[in-house]
């Protein structure tokens, strides 16, 4: 058996194990075990990974395994990888990990919860290991359909109209994605769906392309949070579960700027030429709108979401800005945004399960109550403005020293007017830290508050850790990702 089918076949057995237990500490038992092998096989992958291309191995995808499905339209359970890939498989293995110790107590139906939530991290692996264009899709659905009853049924507030809304949102950028996929297919003339032969041909014509392109762009930018279509991301942030918020905004959000870059930036290189600048207007908008809203929230949920719309749409702009450095920061962005949002909704979740409020102007004084979740909290928030030695500013330096590469007034300007989003971070970060962990504890039920327990520090220690070794360490990551950004990137300089 091909090994990056193990990523499919540990979530199965999950479901399995999962299906037949009984009592909730089968159930954890059955989570912990099949979390923990995810997280084991994606650090041996790396290391496969690394070994392979120190031997001197180029091929473009390692790992590679085709086995026909549907002959008529030539669709084929075709897996492979790359640095990109490899980068995000450990991040979504990470993020699985410590969600599952975050939902450790979770409650009614821990079972269902736990059973909606592997099949949504089954779909995310399953997309970040195909490279057959039907199979990446069939992956995004699986990914994308279980947040309707993990948001509508395990959520809080809005819970049904955020998940009601957050589906037939991303449903209608699913429409335009598989619009655009047959698109590609047919246009092509290619007698495959896999992307790396029909990228090979390089023979869809230039007017199709200028089709074809957008709606495969927006389609996955749908799920990127793309300015206007981020609406569903703060209400389905603010409404789902801790470990659901951990995973939609850590992974699941990345499936967008991964499908961008993967699919219709390489396989529409001269479309994304002409028609980038359009989208670079509106990813530069998300940045900045996404900034400014986090300053006026008063729910840390939707303020951490609305920082997210941000973040996300910082990978977007650096993607279209067409060159390698560029393109690396972006990639290095979704890790670095992965694990510092997963954190803070960690916190937020824990903050919430003890206070029972989200609300900044109902809380004060924290860090006398619950030491340990706050000093998380204030490294989290660090993490998110930039600070030199952690996740956030190896990711974003890089992003914008790569935008300013392009020498021309309209790609500069845009760059500049997006670096403000860094002083529009600090200024609610800082804000927010001072108002909730600082001064005086107000409210008399707060000091009987409790700190973290042992399954939470596991959570949060494990992500504080990743967030300052990517911060610290980053190059063995910007190298195996620059290696595998090359050959998108020059497909796309003109």
């Amino acid at each position: 058996m091909n090994f990056l089918s193990i990523f499919v076949l540990i979530p199965l057995l999950m479901l399995a194990g999962l299906w037949a237990a009984r009592g909730i500490k089968a159930i954890r038992g059955v989570m912990v075990t099949g979390a923990s092998a995810l997280l084991i096989a994606s650090v041996v992958l790396t290391f496969m990974y690394l070994g392979e291309r120190s031997a001197g191995n180029t091929a473009e995808m390692l790992f590679r395994a085709d086995t026909l499905w549907y002959a008529p339209l030539h669709i084929s359970y075709s897996v492979g990888v790359d640095g990109i890939s490899v980068a995000m498989l450990l991040l979504s293995a990470i993020i699985v990990f410590t969600g599952t110790f975050a939902s450790w107590r979770l409650q009614p139906l821990t079972k269902e919860y736990f059973l909606w939530f592997t099949l949504l991290s089954m779909g995310v692996f399953g997309f970040f290991i195909s490279i057959d264009l039907f199979t990446m899709f069939m992956f995004y659905e699986i990914a994308l359909i279980p947040m309707y009853l993990l948001i509508g049924v395990w959520g809080s507030g809005r819970k049904e109209y955020a998940a009601m809304k957050l589906t037939l949102m991303l449903m209608g950028g699913s429409a335009f994605l598989l619009i655009g996929i047959l698109g590609i297919y047919f246009g092509s003339g290619a007698t495959t769906m896999n992307l790396l032969e029909i990228a090979q041909l390089h023979n869809i014509p230039f007017a199709q392309q200028c089709i074809w392109f957008p709606l495969t762009f927006l389609g996955f930018g749908v799920l990127g949070a793309l300015f206007p279509f981020h609406t569903w991301s703060p209400d389905g942030h603010a409404s789902a579960p801790t470990a659901v918020s951990m995973l939609h905004a850590g992974v699941l959000m990345k499936l967008g700027g991964y499908g961008c870059f993967r699919i219709a930036m390489y396989l529409m290189p001269e479309a994304a030429n002409e028609l980038s600048w359009i989208f670079l207007i509106l990813t530069g908008i998300s940045v900045v709108y996404g900034a400014f809203s986090a300053c006026v929230q008063t729910d840390l949920k939707y303020i951490n979401a609305y920082s997210s719309v941000s973040h996300c749409g910082l990978v977007l702009f650096a993607i279209l800005m067409l060159n390698q450095t560029a393109a690396t920061g972006a990639i290095l962005q979704m890790l670095s945004h992965g694990l510092m949002t997963a954190l803070f909704f960690a916190l937020i979740g824990m903050i919430y399960g003890r206070t029972h409020t989200r609300d900044v102007r109902e809380l004060t004084g924290l860090m006398k109550v619950m030491p340990f979740l706050s000093v998380c909290y204030v490294i989290a928030g660090l993490a998110n403005l930039g600070l030199p030695g952690l996740s956030g500013f190896i990711a974003e330096m890089t992003i914008f020293v790569g935008s300013f590469q392009n020498n021309d007034v309209f790609h500069r300007t845009l760059t500049i007017i997006a670096c403000s989003s860094i002083v529009i971070t600090a200024v609610y970060i800082l804000r927010l830290v001072g108002k909730i962990l600082y001064g005086t504890c107000t409210n008399k039920h707060h000091l009987a508050l409790t700190d973290a327990t042992w399954d939470e520090r596991v959570a949060v220690i494990c992500l504080i850790v990743c967030v300052a070794g990517l911060g610290m360490a980053p190059f063995w990551v910007s190298h195996m990702i620059g290696e595998s950004v090359l050959p998108v990137v020059s497909q796309l300089i003109p």
